[in-house]
């Protein structure tokens, strides 16, 4: 039975929903190299860039020329470009602190993603999937492209196309393709629908190695880690793969030209192409669920290649699973009854940023508990009370007890202010100074009628059922009727008796316990004014009724000092 063990490293891993992002529709997601802004791609052709750590909306790049929805987004080395596709059949470069469009190119075929190369800080080549097409080496200076070897045939040469399994108008079948860069951009690593994965070197765009995929399905997703040293395929057959790579992570390239200029004699070329990458790859684990067998969408590695995770792909379910490398089940994560399209692992935190069918994306954290004893070492919790017996000179100002020793400071000592540690996390990379991590937030001023929010768009999850979402509080706000248990956040009365707003618009505070207190007294005081006025408005006509009678002038001045009195009291 596939149930999940208990791991000696579990709590690196998110556990639940803390937050969600909205803006418009997004569709594709995905975080810089040091995770502190996410980009997103939306339906309406904008590309908009969170700040992660504030949830703020910090830059959002339109193209009057496209308004196709975007299909993927990917960040340069340094954070200084950031490329998206569109269905338009489209590329577009944008450079990110200044905004503006460095080129857009438009392709035969639509390409459902496109990454630039991660050798350079300032990429303008890119590697881009169409949707019935092999894959393509892009310039975006020039527009020139340059087709990628899908498969190979026994003598070396490329296949000749079967006939019968052309379209009517003579073009090659539908054959879906995946393939992504190396850690440095040297070498590309492609799958294709015959269950093989070519190792092909960028520059000569010759294949040097052949790796073929149990089972032999065609290959849907291939993901390599951010540390290189591990690869994933997801394949049609509901089995995610994962290899671990032999080649070293620098000068790939030169070795495996060493591999493939191996003098040893093979029955073909293709047989040679084999043999050549079992020096490359190894197969380390397989992943799949054996109860429910269902396909996978979206797998990808945590950012310190530990975790693998990957999404059920089946309609109206919004569901994660994440396996450790050895290939055991450690987590599930069950979201909103909504489908899920894309996610992306942080790279730094153990958090998941998940974007559903509606457009929200989703953020899955750590569940964070409460510890004491990092105020005082020795702190010790107490699961009931105890009777504390107090020592005799505890909290006299010279205890008996010997006094730790002062530690001698020099106080002459230069100081070194400029020179700082190298983040072990980035230790892979050379960190440049011009490297974008933060961008200055957007800002939106806020109503006068309403509190100060976090960010646009941005909420906080307040309750722990994860059944519904955030779409549900449109049809609060429209004034429709459903169940409690069908939104994973409470909503707040004072946004279910607007029912102007829209979707997009901020959500009120809701009132503490105190807040509404204070409201429910206010309310009795003004209660208790209008029936001061309204007995004082009563006693002056009854006076003058009175007067109006002919009743005597002393009974009119008891009556009315009488009044007074009653009033005063």
């Amino acid at each position: 039975m596939n149930v999940p063990v208990v791991d000696p490293y579990q709590g690196e891993f998110p556990e639940t929903i803390e937050e969600y992002l909205h803006h418009g529709t997004m569709k594709c997601i995905a975080f810089n190299r040091k995770g502190t802004l996410l980009a997103a791609g939306c339906s309406n052709g904008s590309c908009i860039i969170w700040d992660f750590e504030t949830r703020g909306l910090a830059k959002e790049f339109r193209d009057k020329d496209s308004t196709a929805p975007i299909t993927s987004v990917s960040w340069s080395r340094y954070g200084h470009r950031l490329l998206a596709s569109a269905t338009d059949k489209s590329l577009t470069l944008w450079d990110v602190p200044t905004g503006e469009k460095i080129a857009r190119i438009t392709l035969q075929q639509t390409p459902l993603r496109a990454s630039l190369q991660p050798g350079s800080p300032t990429p303008s080549i890119c590697l881009a999937c169409p949707l019935s097409s092999a894959p393509l080496l892009v310039d975006l200076n020039t527009g020139s492209t340059t087709v990628l070897p899908v498969s190979v045939s026994e003598n070396g040469n490329p296949p000749a196309p079967n006939p019968r399994n052309k379209f009517a108008d003579g073009t090659p079948p539908f054959t879906p393709t995946a393939a992504t860069f190396d850690k440095h951009g040297a070498l590309i690593y492609v799958g294709n629908s015959k269950g093989e994965i070519l190792i092909i070197d960028s520059k000569s765009i010759q294949v040097h190695a052949i790796v073929p995929i149990p089972g032999g399905s065609v290959v849907k997703d291939i993901v390599l880690s951010r540390d290189g040293q591990y690869l994933l395929t997801n394949s049609n057959d509901r089995v995610i793969r994962v290899y671990r790579n032999i080649l070293p992570v620098k000068g790939s390239r030169e070795e495996i030209r060493n591999i493939s200029s191996n003098s040893n004699e093979y029955g073909s070329h293709y047989d040679k192409l084999k043999a050549n990458g079992t020096s490359c790859l190894i197969l380390s684990c397989e992943l799949l669920d054996a109860i429910t067998k269902i396909q996978w969408k979206a797998p990808c590695f945590s950012g310190n290649g530990e975790w693998i995770v990957g999404a059920s792909a089946n309609k109206g379910e919004h569901r994660l699973q994440i396996w450790n490398q050895a290939g055991r089940l450690v987590k599930m994560l069950e979201g909103p009854k909504e489908a899920l399209i894309d996610l992306a692992w942080h790279h730094v935190e153990p958090t998941i940023a998940t974007v559903s069918v509606t457009g929200f994306v989703y953020i899955w954290a750590k569940e964070h508990v409460e510890n004491w004893s990092a105020f005082a070492p020795d702190f010790v919790e107490l699961e009931e009370n105890e009777e504390y017996a107090e020592r005799e000179d505890e909290f006299d100002l010279n205890p008996r007890e010997e006094q730790a020793e002062k530690v001698v400071i020099d106080e002459d000592a230069d100081v070194d202010i400029e020179t700082s540690e190298k983040n072990t996390v980035f230790s892979d990379v050379e960190d440049s100074v011009d490297e974008i991590s933060y961008l200055p937030a957007i800002p939106y001023p806020d109503s006068p009628d309403e509190q100060p929010e976090k960010c646009l768009g941005s909420s906080k999850l307040e309750d722990s059922n994860h059944s519904g979402s955030p779409s549900s509080m449109d049809a609060v706000q429209n004034g429709q009727a459903i169940p409690p248990a069908s939104s994973p956040m409470e909503v707040d009365n004072s946004t279910a008796e607007d029912p102007e707003e829209g979707p997009n618009s901020k959500r009120k505070r809701r009132l503490s316990v105190k807040g509404l207190e204070l409201q429910q007294s206010e309310k009795g005081k003004k209660g208790s004014t209008k029936n001061k006025s309204l007995g004082k408005s009563t006693k002056s006509s009854a006076k003058k009724m009175e007067s109006a009678n002919g009743n005597s002038s002393a009974f009119d001045d008891e009556a009315t000092e009488d009044d007074e009195i009653n009033i005063d009291s």
